[in-house]
């Protein structure tokens, strides 16, 4: 790869040679050798095709937690979220069992490397709100989830962003099933189609940020199941807080600051 200098400004292609900008700077490259159609069908290209089947699959399954929680994460996350869920997603995928290329991913064996996740990376949940709170709750069939936080006080225990003069604490379950690979699809496919991405999300009242909240605080989602959910499905449950401004008596949203974390998955 080289760098032009001169006063001609070329972008394209001409001769074998790509020209573009990347950082302000003017680049040429050679055409690889390396194309499309040998990496599908050559044999020595074996590897990266188990490679990038396995990645798309790792980007399926962020997708898929992303979409439980589609309604909140815009307010909730960074521009980096979706890659670092699909590095975790590409972690599980590493401990699947099957052949390389088509290892599955189970997600409940593999909970760990989910619970603590933040969406807001610049905004860990314990940074603004360190509270105490119980653990989430799930109830025998995984369907009803219930978080409490006890009365407490929100000048000591919320660290707010500027302009900020109410909040709401969110819960949100969604699940999660596992993905095996589809042979005659040639993709990766959630095994519980029907259970996949199910979710709901609930917040509490608006709660000024003047001192103690007055009573404890319940949260209860409930996703509909009437018996047991399989084994191989997990339930992510997210907690979080959002901010909000009063003016003139109408809440707005804020845009920043607030944030969210992978708590339990069951």
């Amino acid at each position: 790869m080289a760098k032009q200098k001169g006063y001609i400004d070329l972008e394209g292609t001409l001769g074998g040679l790509t020209f573009y900008k990347s950082g302000g700077q003017s680049i040429v490259k050679t055409k690889s050798a390396i194309n499309k159609d040998r990496i599908l069908k050559e044999s020595n290209f074996k590897r990266t095709r188990e490679n990038m089947t396995e990645f798309g699959g790792s980007a399926t399954v962020g997708k898929a937690l992303r979409h439980g929680f589609a309604t909140i994460i815009p307010i909730m996350s960074d521009r980096t979220v979706v890659g670092r869920l699909t590095a975790i997603m590409k972690r599980i995928n590493a401990n699947g069992t099957g052949v390389r290329g088509k290892r599955e991913f189970d997600i409940l064996t593999n909970k760990a490397l989910l619970e603590g996740f933040e969406f807001n990376k610049s905004k860990p949940l314990e940074s603004v709100f360190f509270a105490p709170f119980g653990t989430p709750t799930l109830d025998t069939n995984r369907s009803i989830c219930t978080w409490l936080i006890p009365d407490f006080n929100t000048l000591d225990y919320i660290h707010a962003p500027e302009g900020a003069t109410h909040f709401k604490l969110v819960l949100g379950c969604s699940v999660l099933s596992n993905y095996t690979y589809n042979n005659d699809l040639k993709q990766y496919t959630p095994t519980n189609p029907g259970e996949n991405e199910t979710s709901n999300i609930v917040f509490s009242n608006e709660i000024p940020l003047t001192g103690p909240v007055g009573s404890d605080t319940t949260l209860t989602t409930d996703l509909g199941f009437s018996s047991a959910l399989p084994i191989s499905v997990a339930v992510v449950i997210t907690v979080g807080i959002i901010f909000y401004q009063d003016i003139n008596g109408v809440l707005y949203e804020l845009a920043s600051d607030n944030a969210m974390t992978i708590q339990v998955v069951g």
